[in-house]
């Protein structure tokens, strides 16, 4: 048998349904750059495939799941601690990403989206001329991510 202590077991447990039942939770985000490209790591654990929604308008990334226990009749619940209903997280992007060609892939619980670095954003060599127009070097400027 489980078995928790608290000690105001009803009032934390009524808050808490209270707090869970009237928003939106939100999903917690890793996110790293890896040479051109964005990689975000969303924590979706126990969450249907088929519920994830990755859209993308505009500048904004939005991520929405649902996760529901189905509680099978006879179940003797002991404790419900883990979050049910509607998960959601949106992400502002920055110009310099591109936008059209966002992959996503659910493993283990984590959905991982990645975003390329647009072409207009990738370092890139400019032609340095001297006076007379004649070539002297390429040097590599970096457009800000």
């Amino acid at each position: 048998m489980l078995m928790r202590m608290e000690t105001f077991p009803v009032y934390d447990r009524l808050t808490e349904e209270l707090l869970s039942q009237r928003r939106v939770k939100q999903i917690p985000v890793d996110a790293y750059r890896q040479g051109n490209e964005f990689k975000v790591l969303l924590d979706l654990p126990g969450v249907d495939p088929g519920s994830i929604e990755l859209t993308v308008e505009k500048d904004i990334l939005d991520v929405r799941a649902t996760r529901n226990w189905v509680h099978v009749e006879g179940e003797q619940i002991q404790m419900t601690e883990r979050p049910q209903g509607e998960f959601r997280r949106q992400l502002f992007l920055g110009e310099s990403l591109d936008r059209k060609h966002i992959t996503a892939k659910y493993e283990n619980g984590v959905l991982t989206a990645t975003i390329p670095v647009a072409e207009e954003a990738k370092p890139r060599k400019v032609k340095i001329t001297d006076a007379g127009g004649e070539l002297l070097a390429l040097a590599a400027t970096t457009v800000p991510a």
